[in-house]
């Protein structure tokens, strides 16, 4: 069967249609972060890597929802071995020109890995697409030994309503199936995968306007927040 008739019945998941299997929007990804994005780039790498390097414990990771590895080939800068996985064969397609490590296209939801085969396992802007949360944290948890990383954009915005507003009119279909998250509410649903299991939380904000005094801090509010859960048993 052809690459091309494999994608082409690739048009939903999840019982919805995502922008992740339109060519028209994953071709054009990496162009975000090298215009108006790149900013926001930086300081979410900087607070992501002050949170996982907390734990000496994390030398090997998988990033589930790679796409096109922009956070996938960044990981060996702060000295972590990264494995990327991802649904979309568009994202992936592009991943593989760019990252010299292993990549593998499936479902966060059936991760085919082994018991603790990695340190950590991090989501980077995608758990937010989720259904089924609860099964992808454990699912995390159980091929992941050490922890569990999250890259999120925050519902804690400003920017949330202008997001809404362009969804509404159309123009915006990157959000349409997002569910955003705040610190708090992340919490909830990690306790509720991890009910039982011994760990501890750290998170911080960043998104916050240039001007402003500070670009990270430890309230819930700013454009993109990083949690990390640190599995202690």
């Amino acid at each position: 069967m052809s690459f091309n008739l494999v994608t082409q019945n690739l048009r939903s998941w999840q019982n919805r249609k995502e922008w992740f299997f339109n060519r028209e929007h994953t071709d054009t990804y990496e162009l975000w972060y090298e215009g108006r994005y790149k900013r926001a780039e930086i300081w979410q790498k900087k607070i992501i890597a002050d949170l996982i390097k907390n734990d000496e414990r994390i030398e090997t990771l998988l990033e589930f929802g790679c796409g096109t590895t922009r956070f996938t080939r960044w990981w060996k800068d702060i000295g972590i071995e990264a494995t990327g996985g991802d649904l979309s064969p568009f994202m992936l397609g592009q991943g593989v020109q760019l990252f010299k490590g292993d990549l593998v296209l499936a479902d966060s939801h059936y991760m085919p890995f082994k018991d603790n085969m990695f340190d950590a396992v991090a989501f980077i802007t995608t758990f937010e697409y989720y259904k089924d949360p609860v099964k992808v944290i454990r699912e995390a948890a159980r091929v992941g030994k050490h922890g569990i990383v999250f890259g999120m954009m925050n519902r804690n915005s400003p920017k949330i309503v202008r997001r809404r507003v362009q969804q509404f009119f159309g123009k915006n279909p990157f959000y349409v199936t997002a569910t955003f998250y705040t610190p708090a509410t992340l919490t909830k649903i990690i306790e509720e995968a991890l009910r039982g299991r011994d760990y501890t939380l750290e998170w911080n904000c960043t998104g916050l306007p240039e001007w402003f005094p500070v670009q990270q801090w430890k309230v819930p509010y700013g454009d993109f927040f990083g949690l990390y859960v640190k599995i202690n048993s």
